[in-house]
């Protein structure tokens, strides 16, 4: 349980876990938010497919939305190549209806390999919209548009950047608190894997998001990135955004880092870390 961060801290929060983001149009002002439909408290972040193809379009259309549903229809959509592109901010619809046990399991984390399987539809479910971050992920949806890597992969850091933002000295987010759309809603299916490959099962998405939580921000298998501790700083950053995705004050960054900064420097995040 929690206040929704704002847009400038999930971008933030994005851009520190290592995603390349694309900012569409004002997006940080793009809601579906009103008072008699409103955003928050939040729980969780719910992936979905899109069952389009082609980036352009599908962002488009999580944008814009479509006859009869208006968007934003989440707040990130995530392309082939693992690019996050951000469409909405505030309440987005993208979760619809869903079951109340689900939502209750979620925000305690309490459940396991999966959530109790959900009985409630659209129709006649607790508001997802309202409690859910949501990331759109371009995919036809019918079983055999393959997921590359990258893209899973660019899954699998956005929910932990999500969770790791939502994680204080007072609380945490884990991978429970990930969740697919099929498990929210009965009758959904995404997001769905191809034939014979378990590459966007929940369970499995929600171990590789356990995994990265317990390193650093940015963090690369095989020490092929920064040593723990530490930020490699990319074009357009600024320090606070650094400073507020890694739970300093700008005065603590700059005093661990007190030389002049420039892109593709690493810095310290910590006490520990490594050093430029």
């Amino acid at each position: 349980m929690a206040p929704p961060l704002t847009p400038t801290r999930i971008l933030a929060a994005l851009e520190a876990e290592g995603l390349t983001v694309v900012e569409v149009g004002q997006w940080r002002t793009h809601t579906r938010t009103a008072e008699s439909r409103p955003w928050g408290e939040v729980h969780g972040v719910m992936l979905h497919h899109t069952v389009t193809q082609g980036t352009a379009a599908t962002v488009r259309i999580c944008r814009d939305g479509y006859a009869g549903l208006p968007g934003p229809l989440c707040h990130g959509v995530i392309d082939k190549a693992g690019r996050v592109h951000m469409v909405g901010s505030g309440r987005t619809n993208h979760a619809g209806g869903g079951d109340p046990r689900v939502l209750a399991q979620v925000r305690a984390e309490s459940y396991g390999v999966r959530p109790s399987a959900s009985t409630r539809t659209n129709a006649n479910g607790v508001d997802g919209n309202r409690h859910f971050y949501g990331f759109e992920c371009e995919n036809l949806g019918d079983g055999r548009d393959p997921w590359p890597e990258a893209q899973v992969e660019a899954m699998v850091r956005a929910s932990t950047a999500i969770c790791r933002a939502h994680t204080t000295s007072e609380t945490a987010w884990g991978a429970k608190s990930v969740v697919g759309h099929l498990e929210w809603q009965k009758g959904k299916v995404d997001p769905r894997p191809a034939p014979g490959g378990s590459d966007v099962a929940m369970p499995e998405l929600r171990a590789r998001v356990a995994e990265r939580l317990e390193h650093p921000a940015g963090w690369n298998p095989g020490g092929s990135g920064p040593a723990g501790g530490a930020y490699v700083v990319k074009r357009g950053d600024g320090l606070y955004r650094i400073a507020t995705a890694h739970g300093l004050t700008l005065a603590q960054l700059i005093d661990l880092n007190p030389q002049l900064i420039h892109p593709g420097d690493e810095l310290r995040i910590s006490e520990h870390g490594g050093t430029r």
